[in-house]
């Protein structure tokens, strides 16, 4: 595939799914819509994903798969815990930075309720863990303070990723904003990280 343009019927309706759920919402999307847009059939789209809520978790699947696999990777050359998850993070951005639909759909439908349940794509949840972990062995390291319970500074961390990409993506939309810059986002994870570091012995 050279074009760019997906050639599959499922690569196409991933495609499909992405653009309008994050344009419409994926409640108000119907799945004949999705068919329409990538030139194909509800029935294809029952066949590979069962239907809608299966095609919005095979998005996300295949979003978070190349990143934890290219997190994985990085993760032997990190120095410390603190490294790590600065890199992680970091990363993390960036992916979500390059596609606004992604974005879109992280923020608004990444955490899905079906009843009492709610629903978290495997890949977001390797993901969490993976920092958990991380943190955990920068309490090792004594890159981050071992008072702090790892699973809480976690979803601090995640949490502010999730507001810098919603405010990047907010002022892109906006033509009274202006998106702020990756120096400033580092020196603002660095600023955070500093504060989860042990502190000095008086």
């Amino acid at each position: 595939m050279t074009s760019g343009v997906p050639d599959s019927s499922r690569d196409r309706l991933l495609a499909a799914g992405k653009a309008l759920f994050a344009r419409g919402g994926f409640e108000q999307t119907s799945t004949s819509a999705v068919a329409k847009e990538a030139g194909t059939s509800e029935s294809q789209l029952v066949r590979y994903f069962t239907g809608k809520a299966g095609l919005l978790e095979a998005i996300f699947e295949d979003a978070w798969k190349p990143m934890n696999a290219h997190i994985h990777d990085m993760l032997a050359d990190a120095g410390s815990g603190r490294a790590a998850v600065n890199g992680v993070l970091t990363t993390v951005l960036s992916a979500f930075d390059r596609d606004d639909d992604l974005a879109t759909l992280f923020l608004f439908e990444g955490r899905r309720i079906r009843g009492s349940e709610v629903r978290l794509s495997a890949g977001f949840v390797a993901f969490n863990d993976v920092v958990v972990r991380l943190i955990r062995r920068g309490q090792k390291d004594g890159s981050f303070a071992s008072t702090f319970d790892a699973t809480a500074l976690a979803a601090a961390l995640i949490g502010a990723v999730e507001a810098m990409v919603r405010e990047r993506l907010l002022a892109r939309r906006s033509r009274n904003a202006k998106p702020f810059t990756d120096k400033q986002l580092h020196s603002i994870f660095e600023a955070m990280l500093n504060g989860f570091a042990p502190r000095p012995v008086q």
